[in-house]
């Protein structure tokens, strides 16, 4: 029986901050206890402070929601106080999260981060936990720089690769993919918007999203890298490239995947190792672990974020239309959830991995 952790959810009242209460509220392992955000919410229950702004299809947990809002920066002794570890989705400036992060850290409070801040960080793990859990043992090194005991920093990826990093994973050791092209198309919720506060996106495409093509391409090498010494050192391949869209749907993020192998596999070899692909979280059975990681749909017309987003909770992949291509070897079309795959989730999931390796003792 895993003990019960005090948790606190910094930047709690934007829209990745909201996604964690609700998947905190009944969790087996995890007991919010207290919410922080700026300075002109602190001093108000999270209800209050979040007004009409509350963007999730569920309420507001009524517990957490009569939380009083402390300070994200000035409180952050009364944080360590009240908690075992924090969970970290705050908007600010990068070098400003940085620096927050790093002053938690070294209050000696673990920091589950959704943010971007810290990802390149060598000694910072950036951990899809059915992919480089190993990345976690990198800890000890990072508390040796930070000096402490408990404290440390740990991160997850971006939200739009969490749907094809997946289906490449399991065709990396044996096939070695050489290059890929990745398409994405992006919902809403992960700009924190809605259609009412991105009216813009109705009846649009936008083929930008501001540094997600370079996040596409650069994090995954990380993902597949290795732990040399005192750093995680990044892989060289495969080569990605990647060109990303706001799409006008509230959410899951589609991507249209081109593959190529040092080693072409069959189409048979390929959805064998998807359906058979399992990782540490669902040996482990972590409360929010997909039973059935990855998911192929046969039908022509799928994976459809309207459809297939909620799959496992949204924790799942959506995996579809395989064949081969004239250019690359191998296209598919790959979905998941970005605001619980991708981002909130995805968090929970790896604080599960860290509470299960003893990270949090």
């Amino acid at each position: 029986m895993m003990k019960k952790f005090n948790v606190g959810i910094i930047g709690a009242t934007g829209m990745v901050g909201q996604r964690f209460t609700t998947l905190l509220a009944e969790h087996p392992w995890f007991n919010v206890v207290c919410v922080a955000a700026s300075a002109r919410s602190a001093g108000k229950t999270l209800k209050e402070a979040i007004g009409n702004k509350w963007a999730m299809k569920t309420p507001l947990p009524e517990k957490i929601g009569e939380l009083v809002v402390l300070d994200a920066e000035k409180d952050i002794d009364k944080v360590a106080e009240l908690v075992d570890f924090v969970f970290c989705a705050v908007n600010m400036k990068k070098d400003e999260i940085k620096a927050l992060e790093e002053k938690y850290a070294k209050h000696e409070v673990p920091v589950v981060s959704n943010n971007s801040a810290h990802r390149h960080t060598p000694d910072v793990p950036m951990v899809i936990p059915e992919i480089n859990p190993e990345h976690i043992e990198i800890i000890a090194a990072q508390r040796k720089r930070l000096g402490t005991k408990r404290g440390f920093i740990a991160v997850k990826s971006n939200c739009s690769l969490q749907s094809y990093v997946p289906a490449l994973a399991p065709l990396m050791d044996e096939f070695k993919v050489t290059k890929a092209l990745t398409c994405t198309y992006q919902a809403i919720s992960g700009a924190g918007k809605t259609f009412e506060t991105m009216p813009e996106i109705i009846d649009n495409v936008i083929p930008f999203i501001g540094g997600e093509e370079e996040k596409s391409e650069q994090e995954p090498l990380k993902i597949w890298g290795k732990i040399v010494g005192d750093e995680i050192v990044p892989a060289t391949s495969p080569s990605i490239t990647a060109q990303c869209f706001r799409v006008p749907v509230s959410d899951g993020h589609t991507a249209a995947v081109f593959a190529s192998f040092e080693k072409k596999p069959t189409k048979e070899q390929i959805l064998e190792a998807w359906k058979n692909f399992k990782g540490v979280p669902q040996e482990l059975g972590l409360p929010s672990a997909p039973k059935q990681f990855l998911n192929y749909f046969e039908e022509d017309n799928r994976p459809q974020a309207k459809l297939d987003r909620d799959l496992e909770g949204g924790m799942a992949v959506s995996i579809g239309r395989l064949r081969e291509d004239t250019q690359y070897d191998y296209k598919f079309a790959c979905l998941s959830h970005n605001t619980l795959r991708g981002a909130a989730g995805g968090a929970v999931l790896l604080a599960e991995l860290l509470a299960a390796k003893g990270y949090f003792d």
